[in-house]
């Protein structure tokens, strides 16, 4: 059974991430997976690659933060994991959730991320990729 679209996307994002170039990464699936695209593989195929991208350092990225469901006129939860994701960044993974909420309260008058509405969630991801380009 081939890949799904989100599988082979994942592939390449990891390929990215881990700067590996094209001749090496054609390398790796011809010696490792025994095919010359990612469009080849079958599931096992995925899983050893996968395997093989985690033990150079890739990490896939989970969702770590609450869902709080269907919300009208709220920011959406894909947003909220954006937010999550740069505040990580930026923060270089030593702040965490309480004090995005402490930044969120200074700079945008919200106690918390489930209070982020439709139309300050771009607000505030500007602002922390922003944050996020100034520290780099």
């Amino acid at each position: 059974m081939p890949l799904s679209k989100r599988q082979t996307r994942l592939i390449h994002v990891a390929k990215t991430k881990l700067g590996i170039e094209d001749g090496l990464y054609r390398s790796i699936l011809a010696n490792l997976c025994g095919v010359t695209s990612s469009i080849e593989l079958d599931q096992a195929g995925f899983e050893l690659l996968m395997g093989f991208f985690e033990w150079r350092g890739f990490k896939p990225m989970t969702r770590n933060g609450a869902n709080y469901g269907p919300r009208p006129g709220m920011a959406s939860y894909a947003q909220l994991e954006l937010i999550r994701a740069l505040w990580f960044e930026y923060s270089q993974g030593r702040a965490g959730e309480g004090e995005l909420n402490k930044w969120l309260e200074r700079c945008f008058k919200l106690t918390s991320l489930r209070f982020l509405d439709k139309a300050t969630a771009p607000k505030v991801i500007t602002a922390l990729k922003a944050m996020k380009t100034r520290a780099a």
